[in-house]
């Protein structure tokens, strides 16, 4: 039986499927504006859901979701740089210096889902204990669960991206229909798509030039069903 309720990625527990048979909430933040990232804190702060925040860079805001006791901010490492050839930073340097911004983090997203065996151990030994690099989405019909890996890494699949979604034609009911799914059940947002209530994936790059200013950016929030409007389903219903 499905439990109508939310928890932390860091909580979730392999062999004990209560622990990970709620619904499971996170952003990647993606180094959204301070306005951006702040509009949708303010979006979910009413409902008191649990959260996981995966963070990229530095802000005063990371403070905020700190003391708020049933969120947990993880890690969102960015490795594309050096595989384009575009950094001199080793890997090892990428955590050390995103785990100075974020001590606390437990769980892990890569930017671009980047990973191998190699960045696992990495992970490790840094104290992550759980990673949800990996994205299957429930059309593949797979009943999703967390496994551990032989180096005592807990994987975490998640089943839903509002990015991936916008670049597809879905419905209102298709969101609706994989609250229902069972098994492991991880929806995975950005703030940006929640601040422009994306719902096409050109209205993102369309809005490039504004992406780090709100005010400009807030001109071309859609005004249809689209990503905002699926976070505050899935909140509402919960």
């Amino acid at each position: 039986m499905q439990s109508d309720s939310f928890g932390l990625i860091r909580d979730i527990k392999v062999d004990d499927p209560s622990s990970w048979s709620q619904l499971f909430l996170s952003f990647d933040i993606d180094w959204a504006h301070d306005g951006v990232l702040r509009d949708t804190i303010e979006l979910v702060r009413p409902f008191s859901s649990k959260i996981t925040w995966y963070a990229t860079h530095s802000s005063s805001l990371l403070d905020e979701i700190r003391q708020v006791c049933d969120w947990e901010l993880g890690a969102h490492p960015n490795f594309n740089p050096l595989l384009d050839c575009l950094s001199d930073v080793s890997a090892p340097e990428v955590i050390k210096n995103l785990l100075s911004i974020v001590p606390e983090a437990r769980s892990l997203r890569s930017h671009s889902l980047v990973q191998s065996s190699r960045l696992g151990d990495l992970f490790v030994s840094s104290g992550i204990t759980h990673d949800s690099n990996d994205y299957i989405p429930c059309s593949s019909k797979i009943e999703l669960r967390p496994f551990t890996l032989e180096n005592g890494l807990v994987k975490v699949p998640y089943y839903f991206s509002d990015e991936l979604w916008c670049k597809s034609k879905r419905t209102r009911e298709d969101f609706l229909a994989l609250t229902r799914c069972t098994g492991l059940r991880v929806f995975d947002f950005h703030p940006i798509h929640v601040f422009l209530n994306t719902e096409d994936i050109s209205r993102y790059e369309m809005t490039r030039p504004f992406h780090r200013n709100p005010k400009e950016l807030m001109k071309y929030r859609y005004k249809g069903y689209g990503t905002r409007d699926r976070l505050i389903d899935l909140l509402s219903m919960v």
